[in-house]
C-alpha cells in the first residue's frame, strides 16, 4: 500500500516516518508541500516538526500550502489521512479535525516516552488496537510546545458521543489522571479522528518507536493498522 508522506519547510519528522513506514511494509512517496496533488496515495501522512518555523501559530502556514488542498479533497472525498504533532496542528488549521492546539500547560517544551490508551473500536486505528493490543497501553514518545488539546464543552461532548476521541494520556495501567497528561490537554486527549473516521491527528509519535533496535515497538501497532485494514490497490 503506497503511503504518501509530506514535506514542508521545517518538517523534521519526515525522515523518520518514511523509514518507519517502509521499515513496516509499505510503498512510500514522496510529497513536497508545492504538489497539487496526492498521487496514487492511500494513505496521506503530515509529519512532525516545525512547518514554516511555527510563524504565526504552528500549522498556520503550512495550511495554506498548495499540497493541502489537495489534501482536504483527498480527505473528503473519503481518502485516509494521519497527522502527527505538527501534522496535527496542520489538520486543525485546516479545518479537517475540530479544536485547537495551546502551549503546554506548564510553558515547557516536553520530550519524553508517554503512555496513551485507545478509546474506541470503530476506526480503523481503534479497530486493529482492540485485537491486537486490547485494553493495552502503549508507550509513545512525544515531542512538543503546543500539544494541549482544546475546545469548547458543546463541540468535547460531540467528539465523546461520537467516539472520536482515539487516544487519551494515561499511566502504565491506563488509568488516566493529571499527573500522567504531559500538556494539560483537556480530557486528557492525545489523539482524535474526525466524524467520518478517515482523518486521524495525535500528538504522540508512533513512528519513532517501531524498531525494536530503539527499544520500543509499540507505534508498530499503530501504524500497521493502515496495512491491514485499507486496500492495496
Amino acid at each position: 500500500m503506497k503511503v504518501g508522506i509530506i514535506t514542508f519547510p521545517g518538517s523534521n519528522g519526515d525522515h523518520d516516518m518514511r523509514y518507519a513506514f517502509r521499515h513496516l511494509g509499505y510503498e512510500v512517496e514522496k510529497l513536497w508541500h508545492k504538489d497539487t496533488s496526492v498521487g496514487e496515495s492511500k494513505l496521506v501522512v503530515i509529519p512532525g516538526g516545525f512547518s514554516y518555523g511555527d510563524y504565526l501559530r504552528s500549522g498556520s502556514i503550512a495550511s495554506l500550502s498548495p499540497i493541502m488542498s489537495a489534501v482536504q479533497a483527498f480527505a473528503k472525498a473519503g481518502g485516509f489521512v494521519l497527522g502527527i504533532c505538527n501534522g496535527f496542528q496542520v489538520l486543525l488549521e485546516v479545518g479537517l479535525l475540530q479544536g485547537t492546539l495551546l502551549k503546554n500547560k506548564k510553558g515547557r517544551f516536553v520530550s519524553k516516552n508517554v503512555y496513551i490508551k485507545s478509546k474506541e473500536q470503530r476506526s480503523l486505528v481503534g479497530m486493529h488496537l482492540g485485537l491486537e493490543r486490547p485494553n493495552e497501553p502503549l508507550n509513545i514518545p512525544i515531542a512538543h510546545g503546543e500539544g494541549r488539546y482544546y475546545t469548547d464543552e458543546a463541540t468535547l461532548k460531540t467528539l465523546q458521543t461520537n467516539q472520536q476521541i482515539l487516544f487519551t494520556y494515561c499511566d502504565a495501567e491506563g488509568e488516566e489522571n493529571t499527573e500522567d497528561n504531559p500538556n494539560g490537554s483537556v480530557a486528557n486527549i492525545a489523539g482524535i479522528c474526525n466524524e467520518q473516521r478517515n482523518v486521524v491527528g495525535m500528538m504522540p509519535h508512533p513512528e519513532r518507536a517501531t524498531d525494536s533496535r530503539l527499544g520500543n515497538t509499540d507505534g508498530a501497532y499503530i501504524l500497521n493498522c493502515f496495512k491491514q485494514h485499507l486496500p492495496t490497490s
